[in-house]
Parts: structure tokens; sequence; C-alpha cells
């Protein structure tokens, strides 16, 4: 047996899973055939590898052997003859033996393969899920876990999701001029989803799921190196903003797993690396006219730039989402401000903020409200108020650490209820 066969096959399939997937999809138009034979080719390499020997183009490899299979299982259907004739007639099917491994090719391949399964079309839940699997490589089961639902009903996500390109004619293509900045933000919506579920999971114990950050990072860079020489400045601060967030992963979690808040982190444990990585991607955003994920990114930033929590720039951080409300008005964005507002001009001020919100009943069901209108009481000394909204955020956090963390507060409060 050759050694590092199975090292071989098993860094082919982390590293060019999605390219091999998405050249099989433009070469017959189809998801189920390109996912099974690109699973039955990596098998053969497995079994051969080991014997034969690593060949020269691994990724080569398994596209010309996932077009043989592929073509084997067409040919096992009762329709062969009417399918290859369809196939060939639109020259989809290639019958030279040399394998095709164009990385250009195959870099266009990707970027029509991401417009696709974010395709506006699609429900918002069927695009996470298919650019989960086809891009990220991740197995059903994978994905269910991740987003908490059974594997039988994220299969039928994924059935729904093929099913809707096929009977729809979504076309496997990159928009034009004038659809590009709808489609743009319906992938970077994704991404950004797929990178917020793992940051911050909205359901369950983990209060990080590391390997969903890692993977919307990962879709982020290819996205935006995709569409090189120019990316699209949203594109360029979203991968910004994910890493400034991502850096401090480490810092946001006690020895027993629960949350830290961003003011006491221990910001000697922030990856510089990725901040040193992000900072000039958020100038660079920020250098055009920008958009909503290039102002979140420079809000994060001048978090990132701040040493201790007593340095952070809270006037600038004000501005900056006044910026934001204009470009991207939302109750959230509101509150979110109130809290700045609150950390630059005082607790009162801000606490203002929040019971005009809070008046207004659109995010009462939203269980950060009330806990941001409960650490404000509780800065101001009003522990009875602050326990009344400790007790309603509780009521709505769906998140066991977030859940642990409300309940420390409450407990910090209620010695003082009389």
């Amino acid at each position: 047996m050759l050694p590092n066969a199975d090292a071989a096959v098993q860094a082919v399939y982390n590293s060019d899973w999605d390219r091999i997937v998405a050249t099989l999809i433009r070469s017959f138009g189809d998801f189920d055939v390109a996912e099974e034979a690109a699973q039955e080719a990596f098998a053969a390499a497995v079994d051969q590898w080991p014997e034969a020997g690593v060949p020269d183009s691994p990724p080569a490899w398994i596209i010309q052997t996932a077009r043989h299979k592929a073509i084997d299982r067409i040919r096992r259907q009762t329709r062969f003859k009417e399918k290859v004739e369809s196939y060939a007639a639109s020259g989809l099917i290639r019958t030279s033996e040399e394998p095709n491994y164009d990385p250009s090719e195959i870099a266009d391949d990707r970027l029509r393969l991401i417009f696709t399964c974010c395709h506006p079309a699609l429900a918002l839940e069927a695009q996470v899920a298919l650019t989960l699997r086809t891009l990220g490589g991740l197995e059903t089961d994978e994905i269910a876990r991740a987003f908490l639902v059974p594997p039988a009903t994220m299969a039928q996500r994924l059935v729904r999701a093929k099913r809707k390109i096929r009977d729809a004619g979504i076309p496997y293509s990159v928009p034009d001029t004038n659809d590009m900045p709808a489609r743009l933000d319906a992938v970077l919506t994704v991404i950004y989803l797929i990178f917020n579920e793992g940051y911050a999971p909205t359901q369950g114990g983990k209060p990080v799921r590391a390997d969903l950050c890692v993977e919307a990072i990962r879709l982020g860079r290819l996205l935006r190196n995709l569409m090189a020489p120019q990316p699209p400045s949203e594109a360029t601060a979203l991968v910004a903003l994910m890493l400034l967030h991502d850096s401090r992963r480490e810092a946001r979690l006690d020895e027993t797993g629960d949350l830290i808040v961003l003011e006491e982190q221990d910001r000697s444990r922030w990856d510089q690396r990725q901040i040193d990585e992000a900072l000039p991607l958020v100038d660079e955003a920020l250098g055009s006219e920008a958009g909503p994920f290039a102002v979140q990114a420079a809000i994060s930033a001048e978090h990132c730039r701040a040493k201790r929590a007593q340095d952070t720039n809270w006037p600038q951080i004000v501005r900056l989402y006044d910026l934001l409300e204009r470009v991207q008005p939302s109750p959230i964005v509101s509150l979110n401000r109130a809290v700045a507002v609150a950390m630059a001009d005082g607790f009162q001020s801000g606490l203002a903020l929040i019971d005009v919100l809070a008046a207004t009943a659109e995010l009462d069901g939203y269980h950060l409200l009330h806990a941001a209108r409960a650490d404000l009481l509780r800065r101001l000394g009003s522990n009875v108020k602050a326990a009344q909204s400790y007790g309603r955020a509780l009521a709505l956090v769906t998140n066991d650490s977030e859940r642990r963390f409300l309940e420390r507060r409450l407990r910090e409060v209620q010695p003082s209820v009389g």
C-alpha cells in the first residue's frame, strides 16, 4: 500500500469538493447526479489510490471518474437513450477521456453555483441548506444538526430546493449587471446567516458553533476571490465583519463555556491576526459608497481597535449607527444605536431611547430588547425594574448559554428586590 493515499483523498475532498460538484453540475445539469457521482468517485479513490498511487492531478482524476460514474448511472436508466441524446445535443457531456481541470473554468463554475444556490426564488432556509451542502460539502445530517432540525426535514428542504431549480428552470449562471445587486444581496445574506447561526446560535446549548463560523468565512472569501479583481465592496465588508466578530471567539466564553459580554472580555485573547487582516478590508469597503455590511464592519472595527473597554470610541460608534439607520433602517439597528448612546451619553439617555422602542411593541418578542433594558436599569440601580425586564428576557430566550447569563444577572439584582 502506498503511503498518504487516504490523506490525499481527504485533502482533495476538503479543498476541492465544491469545485468538483460545480463542474459536474455544469456538465450534467442535475444537482443529484453531480453529488452522487462525486461521492462515488471519492469512494473509488479510497479503493484505488492506496494500490495504484495518488494521481498527478487528484481533482482531475475525481472529475473524470465522476463523469464516468454519472454516465454509467444514466446508462442504467430506462430512458438512457433519450437522456444521452439530449445531453449530447446540449454539448454537456464531453466524450474526451483526458482529464478536464481548468482552474479558471472551475472558478466560473463555483461562482455560478453560489448564485444558483442563493437564487431568490428559493426559500431562505433552502438557500442556506443548499449552499452548505454543495459548496461546503456538509452531509445532510450535519446541516440538520447545525440548525436543530431532524435529518428528514433537512433532506426534504434539499429535495425541494433542487426540484425548484429544475422545474422552474433556474439558470446555472452568474446574473447579468441588472440583476446582480439583488442576487448578490441574497448570497451575502445567506453567508452571514450561516455565520450568525455559528456565532450566536438561536437555540440549543452551544454558545458558539465554530465550524459554521469557519465555513461562512471560507464562503465569504471564496465569493470575494471569485469576483476579483474588483469584488463588490459589500462582499469585502462581509469578510471583514465576520473576521472581526470571529476574532473574539476565544474570549467570549469562560472556563465553564458560558458567555462573557464584550465589555468584560480579556482582549489579549482576541485573535490579532484576524483583526490585522480585517481592518484594511474595512477601509477598502468604506472607500466607496458604504453599504450595511461596510458600516457594521466599521462598528466592529472600533471595538477591535480599543485595547481596553474604556478606550472604546462610543461617539464614533453612535455616528456609525446613525449612518446604518439611514442605509438599513430597522428596529434592531435602532436598539443597538440606543445601547451605543447609553455608553456615549449616559445610561439614562440610552434607556429613554429603548423605552420609545418598547412602546411600539415591534420588538416585544425580541429577548435582547428586554435584556438591554434590564442591563441599563441595573447600571442605574433600578433593581426592581431590572428584575422585571430580565424575567421578560428569560421568557423569550431560546439559547441555553444566553439563558444562564441572564439568570446570573437576575440573581445579581434580586437581593435588593423588596
